[in-house]
């Protein structure tokens, strides 16, 4: 479904509840853009498909009692200084000392069938990717409140639900801002770029927008005459959302100078959607992307979904049976399933370590921005194809003023149904509580931890830094 912004400015009754469908203006108007603070810290989902096989995420160089332990699922940690990391993950040796590989959250909160849609992002089944499935504020719209920016939370994907062709444009996206309310996303690394760097690459359509919503403001503002009781409130909420709409392009727009320097190059291959475009291509273009609009202070928190099962993968010179990510997760179905899964993971991390290498290259404060910025690459349905979600393999790479004091280390927790064990929910409630957010609990509660009557609420507590 491709959404036409200024179609919907127009053609909506005020144009606010259009406004809400677009990335372009929907989290403009969720709360107020505030300058760079001593606090500001960003986040950048990265959510894969297939789930993470845990073989895939043990070290090669365990020892035989640390094998075991891995093996049978124990909890246990080591110092990832003193370890060899897997060969997909060897890109990012020279950034071990950020890095954590969290083993034994569990997804069963969320599910592991093929598509966990917003519910790894919201510790709840979605089940079906439907309105009414939606529980909650996904956790990225819960830390996005917490790190306010002119566009919010900014997400971007390349999936291609049940094998439909390559999408582009505005489309459906799979983060939520509250209950039963979903979030569009950029599909192709040029949309992004256009809509997210406007203000300076196209100033003339910048310029049309603005007079657009002058015009719809003032058109509005003038009906409050002469009205009283529920249409004037209503009426006036949206007179309030056009101006904070206002306000936030003129944030945008005080950013000139900042995003003229942060301003990505987009190759012309990915004009008109990118159809052209190989896989590593368009990665490595959204990563582009999402560096400049960090860097730029458009936005504090990113969700960028690297892949689904309908994602065409054909484009990897590793894929050499020309097979899909689906056929991949059945394993069986083609020789070499496992070694594709490490390309695929290969290429991935390929993106992380540009992202981290571009965000240690920009000072700020003190240091860099890195040092504010927290990475998170996780599977959306657990530990495979179609899960286990029991648990969770996922890999994080932390600045070193992370609230979180986990870096550094592979980290094996207490398996799922188990004293100890830790849930989706659990660690989301960490990253929030670490950040601000003193909710008790987020997220769904886990049956078989309630059947074995054990401990499951609140934040992990040995993740969090003393202050």
């Amino acid at each position: 479904m491709l959404i036409s912004r200024r179609e919907l400015l127009k053609t909506t009754a005020l144009g606010t509840a259009g406004l809400a469908l677009t990335p372009s203006f929907n989290h403009l108007m969720a709360a107020p853009a505030k300058g760079p603070s001593a606090g500001l810290h960003r986040f950048v989902f990265i959510r894969k498909s297939n789930g993470n096989l845990t073989t895939q995420f043990g070290l090669p160089s365990f020892s035989a009692e640390e094998l075991k332990k891995h093996k049978d699922k124990e909890s246990f940690e080591v110092d990832l200084s003193k370890h060899e990391l897997p060969d997909w993950l060897k890109g990012l040796d020279d950034h071990k000392e950020n890095m954590t590989i969290l083993h034994g959250i569990s997804m069963s909160v969320s599910g592991g069938g093929h598509y966990s849609y917003s519910g790894c992002m919201g510790a709840y089944k979605a089940g079906r990717d439907i309105l009414s499935n939606i529980k909650r504020a996904t956790v990225d719209f819960e830390l996005a409140k917490l790190f306010p920016s002119p566009f919010g939370h900014v997400e971007m994907s390349l999936a291609v639900p049940h094998g439909r062709d390559h999408r582009t444009g505005i489309v459906s996206g799979y983060s939520a801002p509250a209950a039963k309310q979903r979030n569009y996303c950029y599909a192709d690394p040029m949309t992004a770029y256009q809509e997210l760097f406007k203000s300076v690459t196209n100033t003339d359509e910048a310029a049309s927008d603005r007079a657009l919503l002058d015009h719809l403001h003032d058109k509005e503002r003038r009906q409050l005459k002469g009205l009283d009781g529920d249409e004037r409130l209503k009426i006036s909420d949206q007179v309030d959302s056009l101006q904070s709409i206002r306000d936030r392009s003129a944030k945008v727009e005080s950013l000139g100078t900042k995003i003229k320097q942060y301003l990505p190059n987009i190759d012309p291959i990915h004009a008109d959607g990118g159809a052209d475009a190989t896989l590593p291509q368009k990665q490595a273009a959204f990563t582009d992307v999402i560096a400049g609009a960090l860097a730029a202070g458009l936005t504090n928190v990113v969700t960028y979904t690297i892949d689904d099962l309908g994602t065409d993968i054909t484009s990897l010179p590793e894929n050499k049976q020309k097979t899909s990510i689906h056929q991949i997760g059945h394993g069986g179905q083609i020789s070499g399933a496992a070694k594709m899964r490490d390309a695929i993971k290969t290429h991935h991390m390929k993106q992380v370590r540009t992202l981290v290498t571009k965000l240690k290259s920009i000072s700020e404060g003190n240091g860099t921005m890195f040092d504010n910025t927290t990475i998170i690459y996780m599977p959306e349905t657990g530990a495979g194809h179609h899960g286990p979600d029991t648990e969770a393999p996922m890999v994080l790479i932390t600045g070193k003023n992370s609230k979180l004091d986990i870096a550094g280390r592979y980290v094996r927790l207490p398996f799922h149904g188990t004293e100890g064990h830790k849930t989706l929910s659990n660690w989301y409630t960490t990253l929030l509580n670490a950040y601000g957010n003193p909710i008790e609990h987020y997220g769904d509660l886990d049956l078989t931890m309630q059947r074995n009557r054990l401990k499951q609420t609140g934040a992990i507590d040995r993740f969090m830094r003393a202050s």
